[in-house]
């Protein structure tokens, strides 16, 4: 059987636009799997299950989310009240990253501007497939502005090696196209620029040594997997010359929420003067929440994440833990705005400070 043709984006529309299809991101690097959601019951089991994971790709999958719900309406005409139902079944799917509720509030606003069915139905097709290019460009943007503190770097060093620490996945799996924290690190590659990435494992799924070094390789960008806690080592040691993470949602005021452990290496990053810097197009940025560590909800998962080695059916053998040992399971932490250096959008480089962080915003609007 011939190899599938690894697919440009992880989500996009079939071309008789009944179907949309996604990576499934769970199988990755093992199997290119593409999963076909026809349903909201199974846009929201995609979302849950991280077959499909990062804001900007949820968001994007939400909003096709209520593409699907339109379609799918009873009796031929999707109602306010249908419509908002579904909405808030998506939402609910992840209550961390903002994009989420962010991109199906947007969907729905558009959709319920439209009186008639096939209106409606029209509308969230388009309004998802704007909120997947919008994604798309933020990352062509982010990549360009990052560039610069990349090549910086480079000069300082006269040529040698930029060494850049990420964790988890930030990359075109999780956001349509190249990706938030990788996505200057593709545009240094390009320009010839000598670089070297070192992945974190991303424990318990494996999101970086599974899907960051996979989109790596297909690239060719010179990188090596660490375990999650060799992090600070490495920065001991001068090994080290800039981090940079993705965010699922992060406050006016600078706090970063991202994949659990990422605040652990902002607290490496400081105490070895080593810069921290958060990607993240402006969509990310919660309007609402002031104080990130007291009042962005975490997301707490299935304990059997940390007990079972992931992708293998859970039995005796395959446990990691002892069967009795309960274990908890937070997908998320907070990173205080006094260990972020600063924050890489598609509008420019800020620091962690809420009038930059506005005045980002204000250019966006």
């Amino acid at each position: 059987m011939p190899e599938r043709e690894v697919p440009s984006r992880p989500i996009w529309m079939k071309p008789d636009e009944a179907v949309v299809q996604i990576i499934d991101q769970r199988k990755l690097p093992g199997e290119l799997a593409v999963v076909d959601l026809e349903s909201v019951d199974e846009v929201v089991s995609a979302i849950y299950e991280l077959m499909v994971r990062g804001a900007p790709l949820i968001g994007v999958t939400g909003a096709y989310g209520l593409y699907i719900a339109a379609r799918n309406a009873p009796e031929d005409f999707p109602s306010d009240d249908y419509l908002a139902r579904e909405a808030l079944r998506i939402k609910a799917a992840r209550p961390t990253a903002v994009n989420l509720a962010w991109a199906v509030d947007r969907t729905l606003a558009v959709i319920l501007e439209e009186k008639t069915a096939g209106g409606r139905v029209d509308a969230a097709r388009s309004e998802a497939a704007a909120i997947a290019e919008e994604e798309a460009e933020n990352s062509r943007n982010i990549g360009r502005h990052g560039l610069a503190l990349l090549r910086e770097i480079s000069s300082k060093k006269g040529g040698g090696p930029v060494n850049i620490l990420t964790h988890c996945n930030a990359g075109r799996l999780a956001c349509i196209e190249l990706g938030t924290a990788t996505a200057p690190i593709y545009a240094a590659h390009q320009k010839g620029i000598d670089i070297h990435v070192w992945v974190d494992e991303t424990r318990p799924l494996h999101q970086g040594s599974r899907l960051t070094a996979w989109e790596l390789g297909m690239e060719n960008v010179p990188h090596t997997v660490i375990v999650d806690n060799t992090g600070g080592h490495l920065m001991q040691h001068g090994m080290v010359d800039i981090v940079i993470v993705g965010s699922d949602r992060s406050t006016l005021t600078g706090d970063v929420a991202n994949k659990i452990g990422t605040y652990l290496k902002a607290l490496a990053a400081r105490d070895n003067d080593v810069p921290f810097y958060v990607a993240l197009p402006s969509s990310t940025f919660d309007r609402q929440i002031r104080d990130g560590v007291a009042d962005i909800p975490i997301e707490l998962r299935d304990p059997d994440e940390v007990r079972y080695m992931p992708g293998v059916e859970k039995t005796d053998g395959n446990l990691l833990v002892p069967k009795d040992s309960p274990a908890a399971n937070y997908a998320f932490d907070v990173t205080p705005a006094r260990l972020v250096t600063g924050f890489i959008t598609e509008r420019g480089v800020c620091p962690a400070e809420e009038a930059a962080i506005r005045r980002i915003l204000a250019e966006k609007s």
